[in-house]
């Protein structure tokens, strides 16, 4: 696996793709202890292998998660996300049977979630180097 800030190579493109993803638990239930944390980590590197991905960091508190992911562009993020949640939901709730009572209805997560792009340059860099492209006449 590739540390974040090296680029990685498909088979027609080059690439570096960064995303921080942050998981809520349902009505932001206090429901995750150190141990559940610690749970939870290789599931994720588990899942990001699986859509040839790495996990970069990972951490939380006892109501959410942060993640931050690189990933090949083939990949869809919402397929990815879905995948994480699902599986880390049904793992957790074998692994910690104590869980499932703060489980709202079987479910672990929030349906939504937060994803924003980093890692590069800023974006005001990027923009300055595109007008200073120069324009065929």
């Amino acid at each position: 696996m590739a540390h974040t800030s090296e680029i990685r190579t498909g088979r027609h493109c080059i690439f570096a793709l960064h995303v921080h993803l942050v998981f809520v638990a349902k009505y932001r239930r206090h429901v995750f202890s150190k141990a559940i944390l610690d749970a939870m980590r290789p599931i994720f590197e588990n899942v990001c292998h699986d859509f040839e991905a790495s996990l970069a960091e990972f951490d939380g508190e006892d109501d959410h998660v942060h993640l931050l992911v690189n990933y090949p562009p083939k990949v869809a993020l919402s397929a990815l996300v879905n995948s994480l949640k699902g599986v880390s939901s049904r793992l957790l709730r074998k692994q910690y049977p104590t869980l499932v009572r703060r489980y709202w209805k079987g479910v672990l997560w929030s349906p939504s979630y937060f994803a924003a792009s980093c890692g590069g340059a800023p974006l005001a860099i990027i923009k300055q180097y595109i007008e200073n492209q120069r324009t065929p006449l």
